[in-house]
């Protein structure tokens, strides 16, 4: 989401200045509308998009449909955020399989832009769903494009087919074809052929991925696209349009400090939908492209679900529970704190995910000063120490925590702060295991948590006064009388309202003769 950043503050800052309105004039709408046309050009939008986009932003937002709402202004943010669904391509539209396998997969692009890693990428990902990809190197002009794809399906754990050894030696189509068929005869369900790309459009390039779009007539053409190029997107995506006609496009590096207008373009000039997102250097830095969701990032709405989809993929629902039960017994150890971390840092790229949070804009400062290897230096010191002390941290005195140090490469402060922070950790675990709500350090009493207020005497009392003399001729005060439990006694008995025989049998129960 770094490739939007820049966008998403401009646009949540104009939003922002709508919410001290009660009421929106004619003014403050076009004011508004002319902020979001200067975020939009700033991130490198096409003037198209932007004209099209704000035009039907000032239209809705000038009609009925904010004039008569009860909160104008949260009536103007949700008009946006539907637009930017619209532009970003409505629903989610996911890959077209093939109703006879193997499908077919046909990658296509610049030079840079990431087709081969991205072919990775997207063999993990399908072979996670449950399906058996085979990579094809059909990219055999750029050197070392077979090894570099042979090495990335080695790390996906996915076979490539490449009987030729590439670096302008080989039919590019002919690779193309017999991978098909191996894929078929060999019983793969999907296939992903790499093809190859140039460092710009030419008319050699296109006529190469259009024969080998005509040889292997694939399911799907992927045009993979740097969101860091910017205005050149648009010339570049209307030229694959024409030359190979492509039916999705894959964004990579949206963790790149770029403008990010790329993404907002290119469905909007050429009606495609973006199928896929690369938003890492990891092979499992990549997902499904959600247009609400994006749309929910920007505006700074937060992405929950994909936020949850991620946390399910890194977790075991087993450990989870063996974990639960630990904490609950008072059996939590460092052993199973540094499992908890591994399956953190499994999930992925922790800012990312503490960007996903609604409001995570106010966090900035925050997110951005997290410093990642903290997990790794703690990883490192809970390695350092036996088995024994993992499960006993009460034994680890000086000498111990020493020696842990220096084999984690820490100080000892360092290995302190750990076992303190742990041990506050597990207390907090355990209080809210057995249903308690844990105190923070640092804060008072949880809501709902504080001591109730002494009830004050209903009605008036009365006061004695301070002279003797007036005081000698008031009555003397009655003294209240109350339970063993501190409340009033009713009339009537010594339990309340109890008859005369209920109270003797309670008084029998409760040994007074």
């Amino acid at each position: 989401m770094a490739a939007f950043g820049s966008l998403s503050t401009r646009l949540t800052e104009t939003l922002a200045k709508l919410r001290s309105k009660g009421k929106l004039t004619a003014s403050d709408v076009d004011g508004t509308v002319r902020e979001i046309r200067r975020a939009l050009l700033d991130a490198d939008v096409a003037l198209e998009v932007v004209k099209s986009f704000t035009a039907a932003i000032r239209e809705r937002a000038l009609g009925a449909e904010v004039s008569e709402a009860l909160n104008p202004a949260q009536q103007v943010v949700k008009i946006v955020n539907d637009e930017l669904v619209g532009i970003l391509g409505g629903e989610t539209r996911r890959l077209e399989l093939a109703k006879q396998p193997p499908t077919v997969i046909m990658l296509a692009g610049l030079q840079g832009a990431g087709k081969t890693t991205l072919a990775g990428k997207l063999a993990k990902h399908l072979a996670g769903q449950g399906h058996t990809p085979l990579l094809v190197a059909s990219d055999l002009q750029r050197p070392n494009a077979v090894t570099q794809l042979q090495v990335v399906g080695g790390q996906a754990g996915v076979p490539v087919f490449a009987p030729e050894p590439g670096n302008g030696v080989g039919d590019p189509v002919r690779v193309a074809r017999d991978g098909v068929a191996e894929a078929r005869r060999r019983q793969h369900d999907v296939v992903i052929v790499d093809t190859a790309g140039r460092l710009g459009v030419d008319a050699e390039m296109m006529q190469q991925a259009a024969s080998i779009r005509k040889a292997v007539q694939p399911d799907e053409v992927l045009f993979v696209i740097d969101a860091m190029i910017g205005q050149d997107a648009v010339a570049t995506a209307r030229a694959f349009q024409e030359g190979v006609d492509f039916t999705g496009v894959v964004l990579t590096k949206l963790d790149g400090d770029a403008r990010g207008g790329a993404a907002l373009s290119i469905r909007g000039v050429t009606g495609k939908p973006i199928l896929f997102a690369s938003t890492g250097e990891g092979l499992d830095d990549f997902e499904a492209f959600h247009p609400d969701r994006m749309a929910s990032r920007i505006l700074d709405l937060g992405d929950i679900l994909t936020l949850i989809e991620q946390a399910q993929k890194a977790f075991d629902e087993d450990e989870a529970m063996r974990l639960a039960e630990a904490m609950a017994t008072d059996q939590f150890t460092l052993e199973d704190f540094l499992k908890q971390m591994q399956q953190l840092r499994k999930a992925g790229n922790f800012k990312q995910m503490l960007g996903m949070l609604p409001g995570a804009k106010g966090m900035r400062e925050a997110i951005d000063g997290f410093d990642e290897q903290e997990l790794v230096r703690t990883e490192a010191i809970i390695q350092s120490m036996t088995p024994q002390e993992r499960k006993q941290s009460k034994i680890l005195n000086g000498s111990r925590r020493l020696r842990i140090a220096r084999g984690a490469g820490v100080t000892v402060t360092d290995v302190n702060q750990l076992v303190a922070r742990f041990e506050q950790a597990a207390k907090m675990m355990k209080t809210v295991a057995k249903g308690g709500v844990p105190q923070m350090p640092g804060m008072g009493p949880m809501p709902g948590m504080r001591p109730k207020k002494q009830q004050k005497p209903q009605g008036k009392q009365q006061r004695r006064s301070g002279n003797p003399a007036k005081r000698s001729a008031e009555p003397a005060p009655q003294p209240q009388q109350g339970s063993v439990f501190g409340q009033p006694q009713q009339q009537g008995g010594a339990f309340g309202d109890l008859s005369g025989d209920d109270q003797a049998a309670l008084q029998r129960m409760l040994g007074n003769r």
